[in-house]
């Protein structure tokens, strides 16, 4: 007897995490908060804001990133990057919004603030920037959908549509990357001075730009792992070139910002909160730009999935250090996930990548260049 789909270690590790997300989700929506999380009044947002949120939505940047440089500033040698990148940030808002249900105190009320409108509350225009954005991404997206089933008049309607949703997505994107960190900006007592900051809109901003790039990178070498199919090392090595711009600009600014705000005076040098800082700044920006600042590095696939792969681990980093770190120094409360936090989180990454996998499988994702040789031979030389 044979089974219909082989069983592997990693399909069983999905089938798991499936198995207890599930179980969590259930004790979460019929038994309350206070059932699966660690979560008080004193410290109401923990690992689901945290990371399935704040970093979901950083790490999904590459849509609009990509897709600004290829449709608005007519870089047609990124044009391979733009499928990955919207399918990426699809997934990641898909699984964002989903996130965001089991957070809220009733989750069946998510509708209400499209309905409810409160033009002076953040939490109003990431709602809408946020549903806006991801009704555009599955516009973007179904071109490719369309080309696997061979509607050809719908892809050449999506294709004519494409400069107005890439606008649209390019400023809706803009606007709640930044405004992510505006959340914080009403806790200057009590988000720890290392990461406060009156410039954390733009910080959120800048970072999430640069980490679009790196998570194009990744998914690129672990999709060529898996199944072969990959993009070509020249143009991977100009997204890490771009890297080294966007998250040098980012460290500056905000070794600037904290040198202008004194930010380094009375924190213990050898705190909890001043290692994970330079532990930050080392993933995100240290490893990152030495490795991707030597052409011959950047053009070595091994080194251009281990300098993403550390700018990616930075990313999530910061966004803990801002919603958990640095708040449990105000708060007086330590908090730790508990089991069911870390299940409903694993359970939604490996999700993601579950149906990343299967897309790049089944539709053309990954599709080849078409430039002409010189082209090509120009972008090497770019790199």
């Amino acid at each position: 007897m044979t089974l219909p789909v082989r069983l592997t270690f990693w399909k069983g590790v999905l089938a798991a995490l499936l198995l207890f997300g599930t179980y969590s989700v259930y004790v979460r929506i019929f038994h309350g908060l206070g059932a699966a999380t660690n979560l008080s009044d004193r410290f109401p947002w923990g690992l689901w804001i945290g990371f399935d949120v704040l970093c979901g939505v950083g790490l999904a940047a590459g849509g609009f990133t990509v897709c600004a440089l290829v449709y608005l500033f007519n870089l047609e040698r990124f044009q391979p990057l733009a499928r990955p990148a919207v399918l990426t940030a699809f997934l990641g808002y898909l699984l964002v919004g989903t996130a965001i249900c089991l957070d809220i105190g009733l989750p069946w009320r998510i509708w209400h603030p499209l309905w409810f409108w409160n033009p002076s509350s953040v939490m109003f225009e990431v709602g809408w920037c946020v549903t806006l954005y991801l009704a555009v991404l599955a516009l973007e997206f179904s071109p490719v959908v369309f080309e696997r089933l061979r509607v050809r008049w719908a892809v050449k309607a999506m294709h004519a549509m494409s400069i107005p949703l890439v606008i649209a997505g390019v400023i809706l994107s803009t606007l709640h990357q930044s405004s992510l960190g505006s959340f914080y900006l009403i806790t200057p007592t009590k988000l720890h001075p290392l990461w406060y900051s009156p410039l954390l809109p733009a910080l959120f901003f800048i970072s999430a730009v640069g980490i679009g790039f790196a998570m194009v990178i990744v998914e690129s070498s672990l999709s060529k792992r898996a199944f072969g199919k990959a993009l070509e090392i020249a143009l991977l090595s100009a997204a890490a070139k771009a890297m080294v711009v966007v998250l040098g600009i980012y460290g500056l600014l905000r070794l600037w910002d904290m040198h202008y705000r004194g930010a380094f005076v009375g924190v213990d040098a050898l705190s909890r909160e001043a290692l994970y800082f330079y532990l930050e700044m080392l993933l995100l920006v240290g490893v990152p730009v030495a490795l991707f600042a030597s052409r011959v590095l950047r053009r070595r696939p091994v080194w251009l999935f281990a300098g993403s792969l550390s700018a990616v681990l930075g990313f999530v980093l910061n966004r803990l250090n801002v919603s958990i770190t640095g708040m449990e120094w105000s708060a007086g409360a330590a908090y730790t996930p508990t089991w069911m936090e870390w299940s409903v989180t694993l359970m939604f990454t490996a999700a993601g990548f579950a149906v990343f996998a299967l897309a790049v499988k089944y539709l053309p994702v990954f599709e080849a260049s078409r430039r002409e040789p010189s082209r090509a031979a120009a972008c090497d030389r770019a790199a």
